[in-house]
Parts: structure tokens; sequence; C-alpha cells
């Protein structure tokens, strides 16, 4: 046993202590004042120890403090604690992430009747993922993993008085559990090829046996629980609904620890998907799809926490596809920094809907929130600067280095030096293709959102000719000010503005309205995410400063995060050697140049290479001039117009939904119908038919039995003559 290790057994234990604290004070109603605290400290002490553990292991190989807890004939099971570089690493995120949010929570949830149960609920989330992180036995991370949905059911349903929250938490719980099947038999083949349920000899197993038998079928079974965790292609439709729940608990979802829970899981069994081609290529392409196509819904959403929400299943697709390219590392990297910048946005996220009552971007934009949120109005353009691949925020960094990975092994040539080689080819390819086209739509989308939040779209200086024609929104305010004179009557005015409003909304994404507040757009958002906002102060905007320090602080803290993590990736080996090699031993820059790592030497390399760093750069540069253009091209209308035919069917997710029903869900309930038909028609039409055949029978030996004795001997005198002559006929 090794000191990191047993720390990490115990880190689980405190968020776990204080779920288990604020559950009694919830269910007794006793103790209400020390909620906060009970809620905080615990998360923040484990967090400080994952920074412990992440100090104590270093840049060392693999430990683990285990116990066996039951012999079962065949494989053991083992409670214990596995810290490898990527599970102290992991582990400070969640840590981080988790206090974060339960710090933001203590005011911003403060008005909630439920705001303890909903502490005891991230409590228990947080040591679930936890459990998930440092656990060295696979059937040990699938309670963390399985508690960790029950969750989320729980906190996205937080509202559940709103018939979409509750949708939304079914949905998710079904969505996800849909993919859990496959993933427990994947544990169930991996643990009987390698004879052990623990992650070093599965690992091992895969490493000496290749890409056969067992190992193949868990790493393909595996991916379904990856698909449903993770929001991929074609188990994604959950995570955007699940903006019903709280704000806060988005940032965590989103963050650090259920969507965060499928990329870790590939990146911990690493090797038994390196040495499956087919796993790989099922990820690549599931990833390259979710990737684009999410990309295209954020930019076309008009919630903000669905823009934000599609950007995270876009974000994961990139840590996916670089898992299939071969860029374990390169994911991981931009799992971390993804995790800091996007709990930032929803952070902030959470502070704009409380000041302004909304969370629709066209409405937004009529409520001057740079000038009233400057704190926020500084740390979302940080975070939103780092989600679009802006230089020198981490997502630059982290993002470039998914570019380089997949240039690397697209252009492969030769055999590699290292013990399980690289991805085919046309893997590195097709993810770099999607990355580039990803990054383009990321920056358009990310600056489209800055600027409906924090700009009016019908600023001046936008305009190529600044005397032009007024915008569709204007001749509407124009009309209000000079056709209805002051003497007309009520009705003659409205109709006025209506005539003026119907020809504004003739104009293709106009922003029409008149006042503050103006500006419901043409079309009305869709899905549960458009209404997740209204649970959050809809309707009741915050007066008065911009927001409580325990809300401001972490924006601050994570904002500062987001500006200086990405430069641990110039520093040649420094993150390579903190995270370790695949299989968990240690990483050294001359075994990786001698081949004698599990990936050739470039895939530990995050430092931007000159010609992957270009092109991304360049649909950097591209997708920040799409929006531009098209600002300059038409104030006063939403930029995402530039969508054309595909803005409507991109806003509504591409009808992933209803293929979803089409495919799955119709034939259960036909399935179902057939049972029951079947049961009730067929199974208890023999009862019943049963029953039937018994009363007739009894009816009829009822009516033999008269009470009459003269006709009993008359029967059985007429027995005794037919028998009698039956026999002498016999013979």
């Amino acid at each position: 046993m090794s000191q990191a290790s047993t720390v990490a057994l115990w880190i689980p234990l405190l968020p776990l202590a204080s779920a288990a604290a604020l559950a009694a004070v919830s269910i007794t109603e006793r103790g209400r004042k020390a909620v906060p605290a009970l809620a905080v400290v615990p998360t923040a002490a484990a967090a400080v120890l994952t920074f412990v553990v992440l100090f104590g292991h270093g840049t060392g190989a693999a430990t683990e403090s285990r116990v066996r807890y039951a012999a079962t004939g065949g494989p053991e099971l083992w409670l214990g604690a596995r810290v490898d570089g990527l599970a102290a690493l992991i582990a400070v995120l969640v840590g981080v992430v988790a206090t974060a949010v339960q710090l933001y929570s203590v005011t911003y949830m403060a008005h909630e009747e439920r705001y303890t149960s909903y502490t005891a609920l991230i409590s228990l989330f947080t040591a679930a993922m936890l459990v998930v992180v440092y656990s060295t036995d696979l059937l040990l991370l699938l309670v963390g993993w399985e508690v960790m949905g029950a969750c989320s059911y729980f906190l996205i349903g937080h509202h559940w008085e709103r018939p979409e929250a509750r949708s939304a938490s079914i949905k998710a719980f079904l969505v996800t559990k849909f993919g859990d099947v496959p993933f427990l038999l994947g544990i169930l083949f991996l643990a009987h090829g390698a004879g052990s349920f623990r992650v070093e000899p599965i690992v091992q197993h895969a490493i000496h046996q290749g890409g056969h038998g067992y190992t193949a079928a868990g790493a393909i079974l595996l991916i379904g629980g990856v698909m449903g965790k993770s929001a991929q292609i074609p188990l994604q439709t959950w995570l955007p609904d699940a903006m019903a729940g709280p704000t806060p608990i988005s940032a965590l979802i989103h963050a650090a620890t259920m969507v965060a829970a499928g990329v870790y899981v590939v990146a911990r069994l690493y090797p038994v998907f390196l040495v499956t081609p087919a796993a790989l290529w099922i990820l690549a392409i599931a990833a390259a799809l979710t990737a684009v196509t999410a990309a295209l819904s954020a930019f076309a959403q008009r919630d903000l926490k669905r823009i934000l929400a599609y950007s995270t299943v876009s974000q994961l697709a990139l840590m996916v596809a670089a898992l299939a390219a071969g860029g374990r590392d390169a994911a991981v990297f931009h799992l971390m920094s993804h995790g800091g910048f996007k709990a930032l946005l929803f952070l902030a996220a959470g502070v704009v809907i409380h000041k302004a009552g909304t969370g629709n971007v066209d409405e937004l934009n009529a409520h001057g929130l740079r000038r009233k949120l400057p704190v926020t109005f500084v740390t979302t353009t940080i975070g939103l600067a780092a989600l679009a691949g802006l230089p020198p925020f981490s997502g630059f960094f982290s993002k470039e280095s998914i570019a380089g990975v997949a240039y690397e092994t697209a252009t492969q040539s030769g055999p590699a030096k290292s013990v399980l080689g690289t991805p085919p080819s046309g893997i590195g390819w097709l993810v770099l293709i999607a990355t580039l086209l990803t990054g383009l739509l990321t920056a358009a989308y990310c600056l489209r959102t800055w600027w409906m939040l924090f700009v009016p779209l019908d600023r001046v200086w936008l305009r190529r000719d600044r005397k032009a024609a007024e915008t569709p929104a204007e001749a509407a305010a124009e009309v209000a000010k000079t056709i209805v004179p002051a003497s007309e009557t009520g009705a003659a005015a409205l109709e006025a503005l209506v005539a003026a409003s119907e020809e504004a909304k003739s104009e293709p994404g106009a922003v029409v309205g008149v006042g503050a507040g103006a500006g419901t757009g043409v079309e009305e958002g869709t899905g549960a995410g458009a209404a997740a906002s209204a649970g959050e102060g809809a309707g009741k905007p915050r007066t008065g400063p911009e927001a409580p320090l325990a809300e401001l602080g972490p924006l601050v803290v994570l904002a500062a995060i987001t500006t200086v993590f990405g430069f641990v990736g110039l520093n040649h080996g420094w993150f390579a050697s903190w995270l370790g090699d695949a299989d968990g031993n240690a990483y050294r820059t001359a075994a990786a140049e001698a081949g004698k790592l599990i990936q050739p030497a470039d895939a530990y390399r995050l430092s931007p290479a000159p010609l992957s760093t270009l092109l991304a750069v360049l649909a950097l540069l591209l997708g920040l001039a799409l929006v531009f253009s098209a600002l300059r091209a038409k104030p006063g209308t939403d930029p995402n117009r530039v969508l054309g035919l595909l803005r409507r069917p991109a806003r509504e997710g591409f009808h992933a939904d209803d293929l979803q029903d089409a495919v799955a869900v119709r034939p259960v309930q036909l399935a179902a119908d057939a049972v029951v038909f079947l049961d009730a028609e067929v199974v208890d039409g023999y009862v019943r038919g049963s029953g039937t055949a018994s009363r007739a029978l009894g009816e009829g030996l009822r009516r033999l039995q008269t009470g009459n004795v003269q006709l009993y001997l008359t029967g059985v005198l007429t027995g005794v003559v037919v028998i009698a002559a039956a026999l002498g006929f016999g013979r």
C-alpha cells in the first residue's frame, strides 16, 4: 500500500458523510442553519485531499490499496483505490468543480425549499464520481457509475412540479440506462477474459493477448455506456433536455462528473480499446458526427443553457475522437481544460439568468448586461474565448493538441515505435476534418453568444453604410413614434404596432420588439431546455448588486484557471509525466523515444505543432469572420441566419428525438401492446375458458341431482341393463 492510494480510499467518504448528514437534516428538519457548512466544508476538504494525492503520487507508477471483499469461486471482488496519474488529475477536477458548485449554491439556491436535499444529492453525486475515478475494481466502478445516474435523475428533476423537469429527468435516466446494459456486459466479458475485475490485470491482458475474443467484445460493449454517459450519437438527446435542472447542477454534470465519466473510462482502459480497431472506428465515426451536428445545434439555439449544453456534447465528442485517434493525453488535457471553462460558463449563465430573469439570448441582448454585470462579463468572455479556442486561453492549447494528434495519426508512415502502435490513418483523417470543422463552428457560435449577451445587435458601427436603410426593428420603433399619433385610440395604436411588427417579422432572423426585454424573435425555443431558465427567476429579475460574493468568487477562480491552465502543455513532457502511461507505468521521455511505452512518442507531446496550429487558427478565424460578416451585413438580426436551411433542423437537434421515437420507443410500445393483448386475450382467455367449462359441466351435473330416489333407481337399473346387453352382444 502507498500513502497516496491509502488517502484516496478515504476521499469519497467525506462527501458521502456530508450527504448522509444533510439527508438527516432534511428528514428531521433540524439544524438547517448548518446546511451550508455541511455541504461546503466536507466537499472542500475532499478537494484538498485530491491535491494531496496528486502531489503524493507525483510522476510515479500506479499504486493500489485494496482488500478482498468477496471470493466468488471465479474472479475475486476487491474494495480499493488505484491511483495513477489519470485518476489523480481527474479527481482534482472533480473536487474543485464540486466545491465551486456547492459554494455557488449557498446563495444561488438559498430561496429553494428543497435546498437541503439538493445539497445532499450533490455530495452523493461527488462521492459517486470519486468512486469511479479511484476504483481499482470495475464492479465497484459500476456502483459509482449507477449512483451517478440515480443522482442525475433526482437533480435534473429538482423542480419536479414543472412537467419539463419531470420528463427530462426520466429521459436522462432511461437513455443512459439503455447504454448501461451493454456496459455491464462489457465488464463481464473483460473480467472473464482476464480472470479478474481489477483494472491492472484487464489492461495487462489486453496488452499481451491483443484485441481478440473477450477483449474485443468487451471493448465494443463498453462503448454503449460511454455513448450514454458522455451523450454521443445515438444517445445524445438527454443532455440538452437536462437543462431543466438548476444551473449549478448543469455545471457539475457538464464539467466534472457524469458526462466526463464516459471519456474517463475509455482513458482508464485505453489499451483495451487501442488493441481493438473496430472499437476505435466506432468511437471515431460516432464522435465525428456528434461533434459537427452538436456544434451546428449550438449555433442555432436561442436559450443560453441549451447553447452551452450542445457545446458540451460537441466538446465531449472531440475528446472521444482524440481517444479514437490515439491521443489519450490530448483527450485528458482537453477534458480538464473543458471542465474548467465549462463550469465557469454555466455558473456565469446562472448569474445572468438571475439578474435578467430570462435565458433567452434575444431578450438578453436588450438588457445591457455588459455594464450591469462587469465581473460576469469579463469571466464569461474568458470562458467563451477558451471554448472557441482563442489563444492564450486553455481551450486553444487543448483543442490544438487534438488536431495535432489527429494529424500525426493521419500522416503516419512506417512502423510506429511503441508497444501497441497507432490507430489506422483513416481514423486520423476523419478526426482531423471533424476537429477543424467543429473548431470553425465553435468559434462562430461563441462569438454569436457573446454578442447576443453583451453587445446590441443593431450597433451602428457594425453597418457597412451608417446611413443605410433602417432595420426592421427600427422601422417598428419608428412606427410607434410617428405613424401612431398621441390622439389615436388605444385600438388604433395597437393595430399600427401589430402591422409594423408583422413587417419586421418578414425579415428572417429579425429581433423584433418594443421596449426593454423585447426581442422574442420569429421562432420560439423548443424542448425542455427552452424552459430551463423559467424555473430560475424568469420574470423576477434580481435587483441590486451584480451577485453575492459566493457566486462571483468561483467565477473569478475558474476564470484564472482557464487563463493559465493551457500553458502546462507547452512544457515538453510535463503533462505526460504527471499523467503517466496508459498502462499505469511512469512516463519517461527516453522510454517513449525508444518505443518502450504503450504509444509512439508523438502521442505524448501536447505543445502546438506548426501545421496543425495553422489549420486550427484558420478554422477559428473563418468561424469568427462568418459571424462578424453576418452582423455587418444585416445589423439587428441573429447572425445564425447564415445556417440557412440548416437553422431549423439544427435548432431541433436534427430531430434525433423523432428518430429515437421511431427506432426505439414506438417498437417497444408496439411490443408492449402485443404483450398486453396476448396476456389479456390469449393467456387470460384460456383461464377464463377453463372456468367457463367447469361452470357448464357443473351446471349439467346439477340438473341431474333432483333428489328423486325413484329416478336415481331407474337410472341405475337402466345402466345395468345397458351394460348387460353390451356384454351379451360382446359374446
